[in-house]
């Protein structure tokens, strides 16, 4: 076995590999290449320095043994190395092993088994264990901002998660137990993340390396030790960023580095017993260390993936009809507006909604993207450069509509790896907020009536599930709880029969020198009856597992059904609402809107319309508005209503009003927005000229599809006269 020259590379982002010839990276790993490879692609010395400039360099990946290409824009270049030649033979392939804990994980779980050591709980390309990603999406889910985040304690989540691990559906869940149990997750762990062997050098870090932004970057250094485990890396990593986030807003949490410290510190790394070097506040400062920066950086994106050969599309007429588009004329192109209009009209869409807005940098040439991705708004800068465009160096795109039109068709994984979709679906300046394009009255109801009944079809479906999912969760606590009870009964009976044994022997012995053999075979008889009953719970305890284990895989499926479901529920109701606005705008009478929802008119129903509308009450606007009260004195006026009395007076948020309403005789508020497009409980409703239009029309129509707890209309003014009788 020979050697040849060779270079080393390190990986600076994760990667998953899109085509059979690519290669999967994570951070850290180490990459050999062969110098000949590079000369084979016309490259002379010294520009193996610059792997950027390379662009798809064909490689080996020390931590996976993969060959294969990888983009020269995600690493950093190391050195020069000697690779060794292997001898021409057969290459045997081998079966790769199942991952470690994949297997073992959810069968733990669901049997309420301790947590796994992280090696067994994940592995990359995962990033973080599935438990911890999911409380800690949770947690900022609900927000980072409350006062006494992560300094409660007792929850009953927490206290159910002593012996089962299973997290199922967290959204009842206030975030003070979702952060209860987070702590409790990471004291439960049976290692700690940051492990003892590498106590040593963090000690000598914070003791010889005052300066903290110097202190910081040797600390990360030496947790990628090879004595920690990538496992532990990639867990402190997900958890640092989390920290990061709520540190953030110190300002209404109080959670300075200092204090998250204190609170995560000693958790993460924990002290081994007493030890003469270590102090209680080596933890915390090692915590406060890590979080103690000027400003916490935000995700740093990866750069853009060098040009592949472009792969044959499904359709490539549509690609060059996408090109020939002008940006101006592009519907996705809305110019100079702001990131708050931006936020607005992509307020509730799903993933891979776009748009495309100039850069608030305001030069010449360079734009914003403004992608929706896992419910948040991804903002990725096009940046212009002597006539081409992209995401980041190199720029190889002719236009931003060729550059647009591309990730139409490919996934902006090529761009960033967690950026996992296309660009879907584009806001259309054209529409303005609005995907009504029958032009005729008749034809918006009968397309309204196709998204209702898509949408109820939708409904429908997920409440099946959910009901399924609800008396499956149910069952599988029942079956839990069951077989703690098996547990309970099998160390009882066998308690019993070592107590049995124990008494039987001095009996026997004294029966059988009595020749009493009938007593030793009555004493022998009971003692393998409750062997032979032991043994029977314990098939039945099994056989209990193994449906706990099956029910639970299929509770999965329906969750994932479920998940599955909403972004379609979310579309369609969308749609719904705005074909019901756009009908509202035009005049469509309630009666006809409620024959295209299938809502019967019956004589009571609360959607009907009054025979003799101009007498109603609400035409005169002193017999609601109100004026300058406060929310007191709105309830004191409504007591003791029917429901739907209401009235309109001044909010205290500024430029605002709010109608109070009774309901179920409570009187609940809500607020009147008044923005450019007209008066509104809320976006896209706000299109009322006036407060008595939009009086006149929640006359007939419920509030409830802008409040699940408000099944109600204005239905009576609270200073009008009762009818006569």
């Amino acid at each position: 076995m020979g050697s040849t020259d060779g270079f080393q590379y390190r990986a600076l982002y994760p990667y998953r590999k899109e085509r059979e010839e690519d290669i999967d990276l994570l951070p850290g790993d180490i990459l050999v290449v062969s110098k000949g490879a590079l000369q084979a692609l016309g490259f002379k010395d010294g520009d193996e320095q610059t792997p950027n400039q390379i662009g798809w360099i064909l490689g080996v990946n020390e931590r996976t043994k993969q060959k294969g290409d990888f983009p020269g824009t995600y690493v950093e270049y190391v050195g020069p190395v000697k690779i060794s030649v292997p001898s021409h033979r057969p290459r045997v392939q081998r079966p790769l092993p199942a991952t470690p804990g994949a297997s073992r994980l959810p069968e733990a779980l669901e049997q309420g088994s301790p947590l796994l050591e992280l090696q067994e709980q994940f592995s990359p390309p995962e990033l973080a264990p599935p438990l911890l990603v999911k409380l800690v999406e949770a947690i900022e889910k609900k927000g980072v901002d409350s006062e006494m985040l992560y300094r409660t304690s007792g929850s009953e989540l927490r206290q159910a998660l002593r012996t089962d691990w299973t997290l199922g559906d967290l959204e009842p869940f206030d975030v003070h137990s979702l952060c209860e149990a987070l702590r409790g997750y990471l004291q439960d762990l049976p290692s700690p993340v940051v492990p003892v062997a590498v106590h040593g050098d963090i000690l000598r870090i914070l003791q010889e390396i005052p300066q903290p932004e110097n202190c910081r970057k040797q600390l990360l250094l030496a947790l990628e030790s090879p004595a920690v485990p990538l496992q532990n890396t990639l867990t402190l990593q997900f958890l640092l960023r989390h920290l990061g986030k709520v540190s953030q807003q110190a300002e209404s949490n109080s959670l300075h580095p200092r204090a998250l410290g204190e609170i995560f510190g000693p958790l993460l790394l924990r002290l081994p017993g007493a030890s003469p070097e270590l102090s209680p506040d080596f933890s915390i400062l090692f915590l406060e260390m890590l979080l103690q920066t000027k400003e916490v950086e935000p995700e740093q994106l990866p750069p853009a993936l060098p040009p592949k050969p472009p792969k044959p599309k499904p359709s490539a007429a549509s690609l060059a009809n996408g090109n020939s588009v002008s940006l101006q004329d592009a519907e996705w192109y809305w110019g100079d507006i702001s990131r708050e209009e931006v936020n607005e009209k992509l307020r509730d869409t799903p993933d891979g909604t776009f748009l495309v807005r100039d850069a608030s940098s305001k030069i010449q040439g360079e734009y914003t993207l403004t992608l929706r991705k896992g419910g948040n708004n991804k903002l990725i800068k096009i940046f212009h450069r002597e006539g081409k465009y992209g995401f980041s160096e190199p720029l190889t795109f002719g236009s931003v509509v060729e550059l647009i039109t591309h990730y139409r068709h490919e996934s902006l994984a090529q761009y960033n790896a967690k950026l996992d979709t296309r660009l879907l679906y584009p806001i259309s300046k054209y529409q303005q907020d609005q995907v009504v394009k029958e032009d005729s009255v008749e034809a918006v109801g009968e397309q309204l009536k196709v998204y209702h009944q898509q949408y109820q079809d939708k409904s429908w479906e997920y409440d099946l599930l959910y009901e399924e999912y609800t008396r499956t969760s149910q069952e599988l606590q029942m079956k839990r709880t069951a077989i703690e009870a098996f547990n309970e009964t099998i160390k009882i009976f066998e308690e019993q029969c070592q107590t049995q044994e124990k008494c039987s022997k001095e009996y026997i012995e004294r029966f059988r020198r009595e020749g009493n053999e009938k007593e030793v075979q009555r004493i022998l008889m009971n003692s393998e009856k409750l062997k032979s009953r032991i043994t029977e719970i314990h098939d039945s305890k099994m056989k209990l597992e193994q449906d706990l284990k099956k029910q639970a895989s299929e509770n999965r499926e329906i969750d994932k059904r479920m998940n599955s479901l909403k972004p379609d529920l979310m579309q369609l109701r969308k749609l719904r609402d705005q074909y019901l606005v756009w009908l509202t705008q035009k005049g469509a009478r309630q009666k006809k809107i409620n024959e295209w929802l299938g809502i019967k008119n019956e004589t009571e129903d609360q959607y009907s319309m009054m025979d003799d509308e101009e007498e109603l009450p609400h035409h005169e606007e002193r017999t609601w508005y109100v004026g300058k009260i406060n929310r007191l004195q709105a309830e004191e006026m409504l007591c003791g209503k029917r429901d739907g009395t209401f009235l309109i007076r001044e909010s205290s948020q500024k430029g605002c009003y709010a109608c109070s309403v009774v309901v179920d005789g409570d009187t609940k508020h809500c607020v009147i927005y008044k923005t450019a497009t007209g008066y509104g409980f809320a976006e896209p409703y706000n299109l009322y000229a006036s407060l008595k239009d939009l009086v006149l029309h929640y006359k007939h129509t419920s509030l409830v599809q802008h409040n699940d707890s408000l099944n109600v209309t204005l239905a009576h003014p609270v200073l009008s006269q009762p009818p006569a009788r």
